[in-house]
């Protein structure tokens, strides 16, 4: 299944942890080298460095926004998949990942931008490193499986230093005055304050940055013991260089790591029972270790459920509202059966297209219930008028179908036509209504021959049916 081309995508980038600034920065001029030399792209930009605004991300991780030049061009799928392919094959130790627009914004607000989400709980944090590599590679060989994250992340190269309370107390000083000394080496004082304008703006005193920014400086430090003399913090510290440790995640207060991956080129339905099939080898999760899936997935799965509850309330809600007006089982039931019958012509048309069944075309299911309704209610509302004007019953089903062929018929050819666009997917980010032009499309092709024909014969069946019962009675 192709992407739905909207114009431009967004590429998340990440390079190892601990990665200086203007590493990264070097990297990315390879990276930018590649996205301008594609003939689809027609501007970019970047965002590299530290942030804290809307969330914490390290000077080794980013993003690139690229919009893409008008339509005639290629596909925004090939385009991604040539870029991603240029930047495996050029950029080394750079990871991708890149993301539709309106798919990455969704991912933002559900917090799991990735189709693919594993998340494997454990209270073994070892365990979690070990298998999660293990997992992503796994699922990374599946058919159309792209931008896979194993979703251990490392964080950069800490300094521990662990004051030993023997030693600072043989120097007359408690562990708390070491870490407070320390602070103020580290991030120095604010020994005073200056006006400028309307403000008072602090005045910042820092020891040089070479007496801070090297291990052997930081062994050098001195401090001063409550009774005025002198000492380095070696003498009651140990000092040591922590290599990055993965960030530690949890999810209902248990340890997890969630491997991640998108999809080019095929459905989330197929690739999902795949990615089961996986998971499911024996071996490649331990005994103690459990999995579920989340991500886009997940929320495809709540949104199912609660279409379905829509669709199902609102056959129950047309029915009802049908014995209202008619007062008759029969005839409740056979206008009832329109609506049913053109959506089992939904799945065909999106069968016979290549369609996914997603949530825009569910959408169009439910208001295909609500138009054959409404033209089998036309078709009805022609039949009892007639029947008020004294014609038999039989003869007054064949004259309403008549009487009601050319309204029917414009009706449906119009709607047909207006749709007929979003269908082909003619413009940009029509493809995003595609599923739901076909849907309603698919329906009305059948809508009125089962209105004319097929809910006719229903409910003339239905009515023969109830008048023996009442002949048996």
């Amino acid at each position: 299944m192709p992407h739905m081309d909207e114009g431009g995508f967004i590429l998340d980038y990440r390079t190892a942890a601990g990665t200086s600034l203007s590493e990264t920065d070097r990297m990315l001029r390879q990276l930018e080298a590649i996205v301008r030399a594609n003939p689809a792209v027609e501007t970019y930009s970047r965002r590299t460095g530290l942030q804290l605004g809307g969330g914490l991300t390290e000077a080794n991780e980013g993003d690139i926004f690229v919009r893409l030049k008008p339509l005639p061009r290629a596909p925004i799928d090939r385009v991604m998949d040539d870029i991603r392919q240029r930047i495996e094959n050029r950029v080394p130790g750079l990871e991708v990942e890149m993301a539709l627009l309106m798919e990455d914004l969704i991912g933002d607000l559900t917090a799991v931008p990735q189709p693919i989400e594993i998340k494997l709980y454990s209270d073994n944090l070892q365990a979690l490193a070990a298998t999660a590599p293990r997992v992503a590679e796994a699922i990374a060989d599946i058919n159309g499986v792209v931008d896979v994250k194993s979703g251990i992340v490392l964080a950069g190269d800490a300094i521990n230093i662990v004051v030993d309370r023997d030693k600072a107390a043989l120097e007359g000083i408690d562990p708390d005055a070491v870490t407070r000394q320390l602070k103020a080496w580290f991030e120095g004082l604010v020994t005073t304050r200056i006006q400028e304008d309307l403000k008072l703006v602090g005045v910042r005193v820092w020891v040089p940055p070479a007496a801070r920014d090297e291990m052997t400086a930081i062994d050098a430090i001195w401090l001063r013991a409550p009774d005025g003399h002198r000492f380095p913090l070696g003498r009651v510290a140990h000092i040591s260089v922590e290599t990055g440790q993965a960030q530690i995640a949890r999810d209902n207060l248990k340890r997890m790591v969630a491997v991640t991956a998108r999809i080019s080129g095929r459905d989330l339905g197929s690739t999902i029972r795949q990615v089961k099939q996986v998971l499911g080898r024996d071996g490649l999760l331990p005994a103690s270790m459990y999995f579920e899936l989340g991500g886009l997935y997940k929320q495809q799965q709540i949104a199912f459920r609660g279409l379905i509850a829509v669709f199902v309330a609102a056959l129950a809600l047309v029915f009802l509202l049908l014995l209202f007006m008619y007062e008759e089982f029969a005839a409740a039931l056979a206008i009832l059966s329109a609506p049913l019958l053109a959506v089992a012509a939904v799945f065909i048309g999106l069968w016979a297209t290549g369609i996914e069944l997603n949530i825009i075309a569910m959408m169009g299911m439910i208001v295909i219930v609500g138009i054959a309704t409404e033209v089998s209610i036309f078709y009805f509302s022609e039949y009892h008028e007639l029947l008020r004007a004294g014609m038999d019953r039989a003869a007054a089903l064949m004259q309403a179908g008549y009487n009601r062929l050319r309204p029917i018929a414009m009706t449906t050819l119009a709607a047909i036509l207006a749709l007929m666009p979003l269908a082909l997917a003619l413009g940009q980010g029509s493809a995003m209504q595609q599923p739901l032009a076909v849907a309603i499309i698919a329906g009305l092709l059948v809508q009125m021959p089962f209105v004319l024909m097929v809910m006719l014969l229903v409910y003339y069946g239905l009515r023969g049916a109830a008048g023996k019962m009442a002949r048996r009675r």
